[in-house]
């Protein structure tokens, strides 16, 4: 009987900011990438809930960027 091959572990999902997927600073994308959701459906709920909550999610997104790291 053969030995079962190990497979390496897969390394933990990380929150950063894309490169390859970034209108401003890629945060939106990051997001995107890291949930599995489509970019363009994050960035639309983005710029909704920055209409609804009176610019607060502006402020989010602008913490994110400096708070996330780069890809």
């Amino acid at each position: 009987m053969s030995q079962p091959i190990h497979q390496p572990y897969n390394s933990p999902k990380r929150l950063v900011r894309s490169d390859d997927d970034a209108w401003l600073g890629g945060v939106c994308g990051g997001i995107a990438q890291y949930t599995g959701v489509d970019a363009n459906l994050i960035r639309l709920l983005v710029a909704i809930g920055a209409l609804f909550s009176f610019g607060t999610l502006v402020v989010a997104y602008i913490v994110a960027w400096v708070l996330m790291p780069k890809e």
